[in-house]
């Protein structure tokens, strides 16, 4: 059982340990954004902020204004973990 299966999913994020990664200032979202592209948990990390409405910050890529107007166009989603990684949830 890997760490993603675990739900440990943060110990494989390119951020881990960048404590202004997740909640960079306006000019700083572009730098951080990059980072996430080619991270190996971007999915997992994008899930978890859409499944638990996560108001702040970049989640896999996506800003909040990004992530807000995702869930408006796709409110019949209601598990994006399964959606985006195609785990089933319990």
């Amino acid at each position: 059982m890997t760490a993603i299966d675990r739900g440990d999913w943060t110990v494989l994020a390119k951020c881990r340990g960048m404590e202004d990664a997740l909640f960079p200032e306006p000019a700083e979202q572009r730098r951080v954004r990059t980072l996430c592209a080619d991270c190996p948990v971007r999915l997992e990390c994008l899930a978890e902020a859409l499944d638990n409405r996560i108001e702040w910050g970049v989640w896999g890529g996506m800003t909040e204004r990004e992530r807000r107007l995702l869930l408006r166009q796709r409110s019949d989603v209601t598990s994006w973990r399964s959606v985006l990684c195609g785990k089933k949830v319990a």
